[in-house]
């Protein structure tokens, strides 16, 4: 079969590999339809996880048809139409009952085109079938449950459930890339007064206006912390970071208001100094995680009702044969205004 393997820094090719089989009981072969491409992605392409093993398959959304399960597998069958986590989940210890399926301790988390072979290919092997896939209606489009996957979950999760967003508040998103406007979208099941969006990128501003932003603050002209001030008053209830620098994070500390919220949903990979001299006085709460997708099932059925709709985040479409050319893309995301990428394998 085809798949994007890694080699290396900056080394990905795209290859014939050998095609998955079932290796344990509760083990699916799924028959991958759709896969994107994420930031987590583009850092390990760029060598920021020094431990990925060479031949490891790239990738970890997707949406797939089952093609074979294993003898344990009670959920599905082959011919389902499935949702694949991005995090991978036994569904029994400690922490996988307390729907933090992030810290699975029998294997499970983030482990798909990171620890194993993950979606960027043909056929996928998913351990755990039962409780790390997702049965998709025909009420979802695929490109909206390819935002399910992951994208979406992280930004409700990690954003707008760990800011504690509440019907009223002011919030603003610092970064207008894929998971900030995942954070955009669902943050609006909750009402709140102000959505503030902070990017560089007037394009991704405009884009953010068309999905729900109340203010728009182009940082590269404007002061954010001076034009946020002049909208709400002071400061926001909840400031959530999207980027994954200093800067930002930083930013968001001089945004919230005291009381406030500071959700960390940017993948840092530098430390951070943070004001603690100024900041402990202020009561804030600076929250992060790695999301672990126990939202599907929820946010599944707001896409069923048009409460939102994710596909809207996709504005770039490839062939899975041309997915070194979709790469290029994303990579150069401000430039080819992409925010989510589509890869059609059928």
């Amino acid at each position: 079969m085809k798949a994007l393997v890694y080699h290396g820094d900056h080394d990905i090719r795209f290859e014939e590999v050998e095609k998955p089989t079932i290796k344990e009981s509760k083990d699916v072969l799924v028959k991958m339809v759709k896969t994107t491409i994420c930031g987590t992605d583009l850092g390990i392409y760029k060598g920021k996880n020094q431990y990925m093993k060479e031949g490891t398959i790239l990738g970890h959304e997707g949406v797939g048809i089952v093609e074979e399960v294993g003898s344990a597998v009670t959920l599905f069958k082959k011919g389902d139409k499935v949702i694949i986590s991005c995090i991978t989940s036994c569904g029994t210890c400690g922490n996988c009952k307390k729907q933090l399926y992030a810290h699975c301790e029998n294997g499970g988390g983030w482990i798909l085109g990171h620890l194993i072979n993950g979606t960027q290919a043909e056929y996928v092997r998913i351990p755990y079938a039962d409780s790390s896939l997702y049965k998709l209606p025909d009420s979802i489009n695929e490109e909206a449950a390819l935002m399910i996957s992951d994208a979406l979950p992280t930004g409700y999760e990690i954003g707008v459930l760990y800011g504690k967003v509440k019907p009223g508040d002011s919030v603003v998103i610092v970064g207008a890339g894929p998971v900030g406007m995942a954070s955009l979208l669902t943050a609006q099941f909750f009402s709140p007064s102000q959505l503030i969006v902070v990017d560089m990128d007037e394009n991704r501003l405009e884009y953010a206006k068309s999905l729900g932003a109340t203010h728009l603050i182009n940082s590269a002209k404007e002061n954010p912390v001076e034009v946020i001030k002049s909208i709400t008053g002071a400061g926001v209830d909840v400031a959530i970071e999207a980027v994954g620098i200093a800067a930002t994070l930083q930013l968001c500390t001089l945004l919230v208001n005291p009381g406030g919220n500071v959700a960390n949903v940017g993948v840092h990979g530098a430390p951070v100094e943070l004001e603690m001299e100024n900041l402990w006085i202020k009561n804030i709460n600076i929250s992060m995680g790695l999301v672990s997708t126990s939202t599907i099932p929820q946010l599944m059925k707001s896409v069923e009702s048009k409460k939102i709709a994710p596909e809207k985040l996709i504005t770039h479409r490839f062939k899975f044969e041309k997915i070194l050319d979709a790469y290029a893309v994303f990579m150069n995301a401000a430039k080819e205004n992409a925010m989510k990428i589509s890869i059609e394998l059928n």
